[in-house]
């Protein structure tokens, strides 16, 4: 893609809140095919914003995606050149996200609802920019505006060098199935490389989406919160062995407490052990201990219990170190 090798087929979805530098880390080394930074406000970004900058930094992944978003051609672009001035090797423009917050600002997915203003931040972005574009979208607003093909096409003949689907309308948001059939239809609008996005979640959903779409690998987002690893283990890596699934999340709210520091740490790290503890099954008493504690050792104590590890395992405290 645009002299750009991805290892694999199955990448992992940027997602707002969960793509972080020690979620992707994890991702990346369980065999993603690509990892993609959690989406940046352009504008934001080209102003130094602290949050922005933390969002944009690279972990040591090859190549390095950011994910920008905006709804003027000038911050798209300006978002562009700051983005590789941090290294990205790719960039990507969101045009799917759903959120109130930022379609409201007429990004994300709102952008589908204007295809000519859409095309004007493809073009600016990809004409600011020295590493290859892609672009992020949904089906369309609404089921009365399946305008996916339309700008599919338009922005590949703007020099997007590839293509994202998630199978919903905005509306949806993320209810009901995704539509891997309507899908389909927006890649045969286009020749660029083309995935496939929406309810991938096991071998044979990969295989199933690839067959009716036509695309050429596939994003996993939802079904790998909780089990960083799934990418990889769709593209043929080993799934890590549920003994040692205490090591994981350990190293990984570890990592979350240095890349945020501690006070911040402890609340970005609840949702991913919330997701953890539910894929173990883990509920009652010692769930809320550990969604509600504010110490890092308290939550170390209450996860050695629920996986049986003894107190005094030297393993367990240097992972938490």
């Amino acid at each position: 893609m645009g002299g750009v090798a991805i290892r694999n087929r199955i990448l992992l979805a940027p997602m707002s809140g969960v793509t972080d530098v020690p979620f992707r880390t994890l991702a990346w080394r369980f065999g993603a095919g690509l990892v993609v930074t959690e989406m940046i406000a352009g504008r934001e970004l080209v102003k130094g914003n602290h949050e922005s900058l933390r969002r944009v930094a690279g972990a040591g992944q090859n190549p390095h995606m950011v994910q920008i978003a905006g709804c003027e051609p000038r911050w798209m672009a300006e978002a562009a050149r700051a983005a590789v001035d941090h290294g990205a090797d790719l960039i990507d423009i969101n045009m799917g996200c759903p959120a109130k917050k930022v379609t409201g600002g007429y990004s994300g997915s709102a952008l589908m609802r204007d295809p000519d203003h859409a095309l004007s931040l493809v073009e600016a972005t990809v004409a600011a920019s020295t590493v290859p574009v892609t672009l992020k979208m949904r089906l369309g607003w609404d089921e009365q505006s399946l305008n996916g093909a339309e700008i599919a096409k338009k922005a590949e003949a703007a020099g997007i060098s590839m293509i994202t689907v998630h199978g919903r309308t905005r509306c949806q948001f993320y209810e009901g199935s995704a539509d891997w059939d309507a899908i389909a239809r927006v890649r045969d609008a286009v020749r660029v490389p083309f995935v496939a996005n929406g309810d991938v979640a096991s071998s044979a959903d990969v295989e199933t989406i690839l067959a009716k779409t036509g695309a050429d690998a596939v994003m996993v987002g939802r079904a790998a919160q909780g089990r960083p690893w799934l990418p990889g283990a769709l593209a043929g890596s080993k799934t890590p062995d549920p003994s040692s699934l205490f090591s994981i999340i350990t190293e990984h709210y570890a990592a979350m407490l240095q890349h945020y520091g501690e006070s911040a740490g402890v609340r970005h790290a609840r949702k991913h052990l919330g997701w953890y503890l539910d894929r173990h099954g883990c509920d009652g008493k010692a769930r809320r201990e550990i969604m509600t504690a504010k110490e890092p050792a308290m939550v170390l104590s209450a996860l050695q219990s629920v996986f049986s590890i003894p107190s005094s395992s030297s393993q367990a405290l240097e992972l938490a170190a």
